[in-house]
């Protein structure tokens, strides 16, 4: 004979299945940012991250971590040659304002042909025309970090 027993804990469901709808942090009483990232600024912070792993040993090459990110070795070196740029540009594109609406103002394809520019000088020079014209918080009043 089998007997009845009942169970009794505690469940809480989440509304996350597959194909559900994230909640913003605003629903959860934190304020954020309007806008998003740009996508140099996540493209140059992974250039960053992909040279860590290379100078720690965890990966052998670019090769490797284009088979690791399932992209084209020649994507990865478009990232990565990100680096190239003086050290205060990183930092001006790593903190670049954030896009509210429409297309960034500032795209990798803008950035490629000033990275290639060995000399830091005329990276700059390039950067601040480059900037000037297309940043759009340049008319607000803000100002790039770098002096030039």
């Amino acid at each position: 004979m089998t007997s009845a027993f009942t169970i009794e804990c505690r469940i809480q469901f989440n509304n996350r299945g597959r194909g559900s709808r994230k909640r913003s942090t605003s629903d959860r009483g934190s304020a954020t940012e309007p806008g998003r990232v740009p996508r140099v600024s996540r493209l140059m912070a992974l250039a960053m991250r992909f040279d860590e792993l290379i100078r720690s040993g965890q990966v052998t090459g670019y090769a490797e971590l284009a088979r690791l990110g399932h992209v084209s070795r020649a994507r990865l070196s478009q990232i990565a040659s990100l680096l190239g740029l003086a050290p205060d540009l990183q930092e001006d594109i790593l903190f670049l304002p954030r896009t509210l609406r429409g297309r960034d103002p500032i795209q990798l394809r803008h950035l490629l042909p000033i990275a290639a520019i060995p000399d830091w000088r005329k990276q700059r020079s390039r950067w601040k025309s480059l900037a000037a014209g297309r940043l759009p918080f340049q008319a607000a009043g803000r100002q790039l970090t770098t002096p030039y």
